[in-house]
């Protein structure tokens, strides 16, 4: 009797082995039809850099767009995950830290390297922080490079996925660099 008791349990495990792997592959199978439906060319994704373009005569620290932190200070920073296909309604949310005198002459350590405590706090206490929400423009199929960040005068911002180069006549954003702030900015 114990050894029928036995090959009854082994059976058993068997039979919960096998409908485990059935209800796996099941699941699988399901998860993989769902996962096909949506898989379209106008879903499709593809990294690509953001660059900060200061048109301002102050310093963007860090900025964010859609939950993706880069560099302020101009050059490329990696990365951004947009749609290989532009669509309508498509935004960025972009955050940035903008220092106001970036050339301010903050007071040393009077021993070892960089600046005082005290002194760093309190013109870090004056970085200013912005956030906006804008249109990313249409791009031409599937040609965008990445997205660049415009940050003009009155903490307004422009972005473009263009290829093109800054300097090129070609280049969507005309706006000049280093430009002042008005007295009283646009509402």
């Amino acid at each position: 009797m114990p050894e029928i008791e036995s090959n009854l349990k082994a059976d058993k495990g068997r039979r919960r082995s096998t409908l485990r792997r059935v209800a796996l592959r099941g699941l699988y199978a399901l998860l993989g039809l769902l996962l096909h439906g949506c898989s379209s060319a106008d879903n499709e994704t593809a990294g690509g850099n953001i660059q900060a373009v200061n048109h301002t005569l102050n310093a963007i620290n860090w900025l964010s767009v859609n939950g993706y932190r880069a560099d302020g200070g101009g050059g490329h920073s990696c990365c951004i995950v947009m749609p290989t296909k532009w669509r309508p309604g498509l935004k960025a949310n972009i955050e940035w830290e903008v220092d106001p005198n970036r050339f301010a002459k903050i007071k040393r350590k009077t021993t070892g390297f960089g600046f005082d405590e005290e002194a760093w706090a309190a013109h870090e206490a004056k970085f200013q922080r912005h956030s906006a929400t804008v249109e990313i423009p249409e791009w031409p199929g599937t040609e965008r490079c990445g997205l660049s960040v415009h940050f003009l005068v009155c903490n307004q911002v422009k972005v473009t996925s263009s290829c093109w180069s800054y300097y090129s006549p070609n280049y969507p954003i005309k706006e000049p660099l280093e430009m002042k702030e008005p007295a009283v900015c646009p509402k």
